[in-house]
């Protein structure tokens, strides 16, 4: 898969697992790559890009175990961001489908 595209459709998807609920940047990896494959070397470039765009807020959560982790959560812009996500994706998927003949399509 073209890593740009992959790397578009990951930050969306980050976008979505911490709209979900707020996570520290282990847990959005080990969420995400439970079904895609995505490592660190992915996720902390995008989670550091998505906050200095304001997309997420952190504050430092007490570990058990180990140092403080960071913990994101998503702001109202970032929520506005995933939504446009959404809207295009859908749009994408739907133009897709249609092009392959899918069901339900054309």
């Amino acid at each position: 898969m073209n890593t740009q595209f992959k790397r578009g459709v990951v930050e969306m998807l980050v976008l979505k697992v911490v709209k979900d609920q707020p996570r520290s940047s282990y847990d959005v990896i080990d969420t995400l790559s439970k079904r895609i494959d995505v490592n660190e070397n992915t996720v902390y470039p995008i989670l550091r890009r998505l906050t200095k765009q304001g997309y997420f807020e952190t504050k430092t959560q007490a570990s058990l175990v180990g140092a403080p982790r960071k913990v994101y959560s998503i702001t109202g812009i970032g929520e506005q961001k995933l939504d446009a996500f959404l809207e295009e994706w859908a749009e994408f998927l739907e133009e897709v489908l249609t092009i392959l003949g899918g069901d339900n399509h054309e």
